[in-house]
């Protein structure tokens, strides 16, 4: 809830916000879904995931742009198509450390501008609902958004000259807290919260409704995984998540 004190200086309430969104390299990526997707498919689904989030961050109106770290040179391609900036993951030294360096990377053009750090697998994200995110964050310093689970975090803000400090890794719901950022409780945000690490995760997003791009990729491609699956099996039940949606 909000307190005294903690209304940041910021004259334009929706924006213009960067928005800096870390990826792994592909072929590390999203590796707690290589049971449920398969090789093949899990790094494919990890970008297809990827897309989504920058096309939807895009398309919202208070982003200005979308800055996204990563070294991988297919993912950089894809996502420059879209209209993201993408930089080399030149601290090399983990999730935090990219977020830091996009953050650097943005206030290097527009120093005095307000900057958000968001999950790069959000395949169900929605415009609308990251709209109401950001306009609610911008009353305050630091504000993030915990994930589905309530342990994570899939969303952190930064005011114009405040340092976005992020913490993202594991519990770090806890840690955003201790160091003094907002919890968003606002209630019909599901897609900003619904990342994607497990099966389980992404039958949720699926439920939700997922960008073309992971649809595209799941209708097809998980289909094959779960022939290809049955045939090493023997012609058994494949344990792929189906698609469902």
């Amino acid at each position: 809830m909000r307190t005294e004190g903690e209304i940041a200086t910021n004259t334009d309430p929706t924006g213009p916000w960067s928005l800096v969104v870390p990826l792994k390299p592909l072929a590390r990526a999203k590796s707690r879904l290589a049971p449920v997707t398969g090789p093949e498919l899990r790094p494919r689904l990890a970008l297809a995931f990827a897309r989504d989030t920058v096309a939807a961050a895009l398309s919202c109106p208070a982003v200005l742009d979308v800055v996204v770290v990563t070294d991988d040179p297919e993912a950089r391609a894809a996502l420059t198509a879209l209209g993201a900036r993408v930089v080399p993951d030149e601290p090399d030294r983990g999730l935090n450390a990219a977020l830091a360096h996009g953050e650097q990377a943005v206030r290097a053009r527009r120093p005095r501008a307000p900057v958000a750090a968001l999950n790069a697998d959000l395949p169900a994200l929605r415009p609308a609902e990251l709209t109401r995110v950001l306009d609610y964050s911008a009353e305050f310093p630091r504000a993030f958004v915990t994930d589905a689970a309530g342990i994570g975090t899939t969303f952190l803000s930064a005011a114009p000259g405040v340092e976005l400090r992020p913490a993202f890794g594991g519990p770090s719901r806890a840690r955003h807290l201790d160091s003094g950022a907002v919890e968003i409780d606002l209630t019909g945000i599901d897609s900003v919260r619904q990342d994607v690490d497990t099966g389980e995760d992404l039958r949720a997003a699926l439920a939700l409704g997922v960008g073309a791009h992971t649809a595209g990729h799941w209708d097809v491609e998980a289909s094959r995984a779960a022939a290809a699956a049955a045939r090493a099996r023997g012609g058994g039940p494949s344990t792929t998540v189906p698609p469902d949606r």
